[in-house]
């Protein structure tokens, strides 16, 4: 069967992340099901990564195979018209055989948005996390630094994660200040679970005194995560790019 490249945006605050559950909805069944009543078949996408529940993904690629012969434009504006608003297919390309949405991903980009306000906005409610300490960016991103290059991330995911090797390779990280947004973003060849929740969280620790300027380097190297920072909520965090 013909293989598929798909690329695609949504809001993840109605949805139990991506990945299928029995117990939950999630990005992956509404887009399965959607897809199956386009096609007239049961349709399996495989995504290019799992996002927790409340996270969002501004690109987002999954790869699919089917025995339908509908174009790929035909693809997008049927699954769409059967999506709720919060999904979106972008794209879809016939691709290679050996495709893989998932395993032939070289890296990705992911931004967390912080409201960095006394007061709420009712816009940001469930699209950025709201912290009323004033934050200073530009110290903030000189912290961002120590995250650069291949260190293990022991300290930085979640007492959950079950991945053996947490070595990992950060390309760029840096914090900037739009208005009231603070923005943090970082890419690399790979996450870890709440890896990057919890980089920010240690960021704003040390902004906070909560932990002293140059922490980040010895966390690195101590592989404790009850030495990091708090995990900062789901709804700031934006899966932004996918590298092939």
């Amino acid at each position: 069967m013909p293989n598929y490249k798909v690329k695609m945006a949504y809001r993840g605050t109605n949805y139990h992340g991506f990945q299928r559950q029995g117990n939950a909805y999630t990005v992956q069944q509404a887009v399965e099901d959607a897809m199956s009543a386009l096609l007239g078949e049961q349709v399996t996408i495989y995504g290019c990564s799992r996002t927790d529940a409340g996270v969002h993904a501004r690109e987002f690629y999954f790869s699919f195979r089917t025995e339908n012969t509908i174009p790929p434009r035909g693809i997008v504006f049927g699954t769409n018209a059967r999506l709720n608003d919060d999904i979106s297919l972008l794209t879809c390309e016939q691709a290679p055989d050996d495709f893989h949405a998932r395993y032939c991903c070289k890296g990705k980009e992911y931004e967390y948005i912080i409201h960095n306000s006394e007061i709420k906005n009712p816009f940001y409610c469930d699209s950025a996390y709201r912290s009323w300490y004033p934050i200073d960016a530009e110290l903030l991103d000189r912290e961002a630094k120590a995250f650069v290059g291949e260190h293990d991330f022991k300290s930085f995911c979640s007492a959950d994660c079950e991945k053996e090797n947490t070595t990992r390779t950060i390309f760029e990280c840096g914090v900037r200040r739009e208005g009231e947004l603070v923005i943090f973003n970082v890419s690399g060849n790979g996450f870890l679970y709440n890896m990057v929740r919890i980089m920010v969280g240690t960021l704003l620790h040390v902004g906070e005194g909560k932990l002293p300027q140059g922490a980040i380097a010895e966390l690195l190297t101590k592989r404790d995560r009850t030495l990091a920072g708090r995990t900062v909520p789901p709804q700031g965090l934006y899966l932004n790019k996918v590298y092939y």
